[in-house]
């Protein structure tokens, strides 16, 4: 039976960034977000979202506007949840399928931004979480994005706090200097791999 290793962690946190290096190493990785980003262009997904939300969030092409739809959603919890329902039963099939294909594997990592926050975690056998001071990871967001610090804020302010994180998980790496993050990682899969 494949193991579930969950991986998650607030916004700059750079979950991704880890996600990326533990995948660099050939084990399978699934990422949530990026999966979640191609259902969206699904005309099933698109209908639902024009009905939910209006006209307004989709675009020319008929393709929804991600921009728009982010500021609609986080900046209301409810709207946020409305849109969790339609998005989430459909990432979690579309992971269903995947995990079949790589029964094979001793384990693989799941990669969530919002694990805690779905219950996703009760799916995995342990979570690692990836963490940093919140004044690097509102840095590190504002530069990505290009976002002004009360559009990150709010987007924090949606997720679970890092204590009730951290009170979650199974492992905790924290990612303020590269070099150490992947050491951390290195340590965390040789422990991993020797504990099945």
């Amino acid at each position: 039976m494949t193991k579930i290793i969950g991986l998650t962690g607030g916004i700059g946190s750079g979950k991704s960034t880890v996600a990326k290096y533990i995948a660099s190493k050939g084990i399978a990785v699934y990422i949530a977000d990026v999966e979640a980003k191609k259902l969206m262009k699904s005309d099933e997904i698109i209908n639902e979202v024009k009905k939910t939300f209006g006209e307004n969030v989709i675009g020319k092409r008929g393709t929804i506007k991600r921009k728009t739809l982010a500021k609609i959603v986080f900046s209301d919890k409810e709207k946020l949840d409305q849109l969790n329902k339609i998005v989430h039963p459909r990432v979690k099939k579309h992971f269903q399928d995947w995990l079949k294909k790589h029964a094979e594997e001793d384990f693989i990592v799941k990669e969530v931004a919002i694990l805690f926050e779905t219950n996703g975690h009760l799916e995995c056998d342990k979570v690692i979480l990836v963490t940093a001071p919140q004044d690097i990871r509102l840095k590190r967001v504002m530069e990505r994005d290009n976002s002004p610090e009360k559009d990150v804020l709010a987007r924090m302010n949606n997720q679970l706090s890092e204590e009730e994180k951290i009170k979650k998980s199974d492992f905790i790496i924290h990612n303020i200097d590269l070099k150490s993050t992947y050491n951390q990682v290195d340590e965390l899969l040789k422990f991993i791999k020797n504990s099945q």
